[in-house]
């Protein structure tokens, strides 16, 4: 499967999200082309300001392989991770993120903090960004313009 295969599927996951009312962000996670984990955000549904969609996507991942170590991973993304997801990638030893619009309030990889370039970590992990950008940012915005 293409990257633009998983990232689509990471954005049909965020469209989930803002019919629930969430902030729609989508991820998945693959290992191999094969999607052993998946997840949108829900925070207010689950009452859990750690449920974002990388860490939800994480979690089945982590369940799936057996091994909270996500070796050889990589996560496809529809915002820019923010530093609470972007330390439990490290931690979780991710391979790659892909992620599709960048955040420029919250964003710990590109936008406000270097986070996955912080010399302290014990993990490099390679990211790609703007894969599917303007489809990524169009439905933010439109979620944020529906709630004015």
């Amino acid at each position: 499967m293409s990257e633009h295969y998983w990232m689509q599927h990471a954005l049909q996951l965020a469209n989930q999200a803002a019919q629930k009312g969430e902030v729609p962000v989508g991820a998945v996670l693959v290992l191999d082309d094969t999607l052993i984990g998946e997840g949108f955000n829900s925070p207010i549904a689950q009452h859990d300001p750690t449920a974002h969609a990388e860490i939800l996507a994480m979690r089945e991942g982590a369940a799936v392989m057996q091994n909270y170590r996500l070796i050889n991973t990589t996560l496809y993304v529809t915002l820019e991770p923010c530093l609470m997801c972007v330390g439990a990638m490290v931690h979780a030893r991710i391979k790659r993120v892909v992620f599709g619009a960048k955040d420029p309030k919250a964003g710990a990889i590109v936008s406000q903090i270097k986070g996955l370039q912080q010399l302290f970590l014990n993990h490099r992990i390679e990211y790609v960004d703007g894969l599917l950008e303007s489809e990524c940012g169009a439905l933010l915005r439109e979620f944020f313009r529906e709630r004015r």
